[in-house]
C-alpha cells in the first residue's frame, strides 16, 4: 500500500513543477482562461455592518501577454451578468433586474486593457476601459502575477494572477435603495488561471 503512495505522489508531482515569478522565461503569445481556475467574487457594505459577498459564475478572458515587455500585454475579460449569485435566488432575480445589473439589455460586463503599468516585481497595474450596464468608464486592475509553470496534465504552460478592482455604483446606474442601505463601493476580487492557447 505505501508503496503505490509513493508512486501516486511522484506521478503528481511529475505532472506539475514549482511555479516561477520570473515573467522572461516564459513564452509570448495568446493565453485563454482557465475557467474552471478562475473566480470573481463582488463585496459591498450592507447597513454599514458588514461586507455582503457573492460572485460571478460565468466568466472568460484573453490574454496576449509579452514577457519581454509587460507594459505591451493586452487582457480583455468579459463576465456574463446573468451569472450572479448571492445564494438566494429570488435575490439573484432581482440583481439581473432592470434597476440593478439589467442583465437582459446589458448581458455582458467587459473589461479591455488600455495600458499596463509595472509596479513591482510581481504587480502592475491594468488600465482599461470598464463596461457595466450599458455605462463605459475608466477602471484599473491592481493585479499580482502569481507565476507560471508546465503542466503535464494540461500539456500546456500555465499562468495565474489575482486582481483587485473598486468602482462606484452610482457610476454605472447600479441599484437603486435608499442611502445608507448599501455602500456606493462595490470591490471585485478576481482569482485567474491562464493556459496557453496551442498545447505543447
Amino acid at each position: 500500500m505505501r508503496a503505490l503512495l509513493a508512486l501516486a505522489c511522484l506521478m503528481l508531482t511529475a505532472c506539475v513543477s514549482a511555479p516561477g515569478t520570473d515573467p522572461v522565461r516564459l513564452p509570448a503569445g495568446e493565453w485563454e482562461l482557465d475557467r474552471e481556475h478562475a473566480s470573481a467574487t463582488w463585496r459591498v457594505r450592507h447597513l454599514g455592518l458588514s461586507w455582503y459577498t457573492a460572485r460571478f459564475d460565468e466568466l472568460d478572458a484573453r490574454l496576449i501577454f509579452d514577457p519581454a515587455n509587460p507594459e505591451a500585454s493586452e487582457l480583455t475579460a468579459i463576465i456574463e451578468a446573468a451569472s450572479v449569485s448571492t445564494g438566494d435566488t429570488d435575490f439573484d432575480e432581482t440583481l439581473r433586474g432592470g434597476a440593478w445589473l439589467d442583465a437582459d439589455r446589458h448581458p455582458q460586463i467587459s473589461f479591455r486593457s488600455t495600458r499596463i503599468e509595472v509596479t513591482g516585481e510581481t504587480t502592475g497595474r491594468i488600465h482599461g476601459e470598464l463596461t457595466l450596464k450599458g455605462v463605459t468608464r475608466p477602471a484599473a486592475l491592481e493585479t499580482e502575477f502569481y507565476g507560471g509553470l508546465f503542466s503535464l496534465l494540461a500539456r500546456r504552460r500555465a499562468i495565474g494572477f489575482g486582481a483587485d478592482l473598486v468602482i462606484n455604483r452610482n457610476d454605472f446606474n447600479v441599484g437603486r435603495l435608499p442611502p445608507g442601505f448599501i455602500g456606493d463601493e462595490v470591490r471585485v476580487r478576481i482569482e485567474a488561471e491562464f493556459l496557453r492557447t496551442a498545447p505543447e
